[in-house]
């Protein structure tokens, strides 16, 4: 294997990814019309392309209470176990700030403060999303977020999943609106007559999603750019074909430009692992779909080494990565760029996407390189803190004055002598 050949692939990857410039377009008119025109614009694209008119944008707390009473009991245990795990995690992420003393009583400090509000966006359309909910949710909560609001596309008969609503109620989660797609994200970053603006807006979505968190950025805060889900796979002759093409297909599934890559050392596993998924595709409820994604972006790779494995998978950078190898904790020691890495067999992703604690919201499109997960840090802001007594404002000023100068700031430079010092 060559990694010039995969870095041909992520980069035609990347280029279905980006949308085209009719869909630019759409987005641009989308929250444009909503700036402008609200409520109005928003029941009108919620018309338009999710079939129905929405007469409340609110979801009412009669329809939560209905999908709390009917929702299944052992499933509803399942969501409060995960949703524990998930806040555990999270909690050893919280920042406290420092104070950094200097002489005199002067100091040096940074103020941790939390976001006012943000906006979550859950995903609808093909498949329903409560762990979203609550990867979302939780680390804003974490952090201290006041204000958190859910924005997530209704089915034609004007309600949201039941397992959305059932994960917001679980979490004390009541603003809640059933609008999805590039009207959702323009409403939450200019607000509307039902919907107040937020600071910040997290969560995936599809194509048009995606471009309205670009063109709102600024305006707003995002977590990322998130693209359809990707998975790689490290896995050498002790790996099992049919668990390596069940978790190839557990995120082929999710989206036709979802990204599914097995890199090995064994040829054997390779070509068992291509049987496997062929077989598996045939008795996957969302065969066309994964299908799809298989076909344009599914790619096997053999390396001669493990070391050589390591090397492709840091230049793909992928959004999971599973590592199905002898001494499979030494080879995770060796990974550089992953969103999230799953060590050894009964690591498989869908233990961290549900439950296991970790956050499910990772960087796509290689940009694990330089991006993370959401965590609590993306709900909060640090502000830098300078208190000077006049004793150490006394013995730097001359320094400050001299600096200010070199630079060309005469104002700069007078604005520290004005307290009193000469030269």
């Amino acid at each position: 294997m060559k990694i010039e050949q995969l870095q041909q692939d992520i980069s035609l990857k990347r280029a279905l990814e980006k949308g085209n410039e009719a869909q630019l377009q759409t987005v641009r008119q989308v929250i444009e019309d909503v700036r402008t025109q609200g409520d109005v614009a928003v029941r009108m694209y919620t018309k338009k392309w999710d079939g129905f008119t929405l007469n409340n944008l609110k979801v009412t707390t009669e329809e939560i209470a209905t999908a709390v009473d009917t929702f299944d009991r052992e499933l509803y245990q399942d969501l409060q176990e995960a949703a524990k795990n998930i806040r555990a995690y999270h909690e050893q992420q919280v920042r406290q700030g420092f104070t950094m003393p200097l002489a005199d009583g002067s100091y040096l400090a940074q103020k941790v403060t939390a976001l006012d509000a943000v906006g979550l966006y859950v995903p609808g359309g093909t498949a329903a999303y409560p762990s979203s909910v609550l990867m979302n949710v939780i680390p804003a909560q974490v952090a201290g977020v006041e204000r958190i609001v859910i924005t997530s596309p209704a089915n034609q008969e004007g309600l949201l999943p039941q397992g959305v609503l059932v994960a917001a109620h679980l979490l004390g989660i009541t603003e809640i609106y059933k609008v999805g797609g590039a009207q959702a994200i323009a409403a939450l970053a200019y607000g509307t007559e039902s919907i107040q603006a937020v600071d910040k807006i997290t969560g995936p979505g599809n194509i048009f999603v995606a471009l309205a968190k670009r063109e709102v950025f600024g305006e707003v805060a995002i977590d990322m750019i998130a693209g359809p889900s990707e998975i790689a796979i490290i896995a050498d002759e002790t790996a099992y074909a049919d668990e390596v093409a069940a978790d190839l297909l557990s995120q082929a599934e999710h989206d036709p430009l979802s990204c599914a890559i097995l890199v090995t050392t064994s040829i054997k596993l390779a070509q068992e692992v291509v049987q496997q998924v062929e077989q598996q595709l045939t008795q996957l409820p969302r065969e066309a779909i994964a299908r799809q994604a298989i076909e344009q972006l599914g790619k096997v790779y053999v390396t001669a080494t493990i070391e050589e494995a390591i090397k492709a998978v840091n230049s793909l950078a992928p959004e999971h990565l599973e590592i199905m190898t002898e001494h499979a904790e030494e080879v995770a020691a060796k990974i550089k760029h992953a969103g999230g890495i799953f060590i050894g067999r009964y690591s498989s992703e869908p233990v961290g996407d549900y439950f296991a604690g970790t956050n499910h919201v990772l960087p796509t499109n290689s940009t694990a390189r330089f991006a993370s997960g959401l965590s609590v840090d993306d709900f909060i802001k640090k502000s830098s803190v300078v208190y000077y007594s006049q004793k150490t404002w006394q013995e730097n000023a001359p320094k400050i004055a001299r600096l200010a100068r070199l630079e060309g700031l005469e104002g700069h430079a007078r604005a520290v002598e004005s307290r009193g010092w000469k030269k």
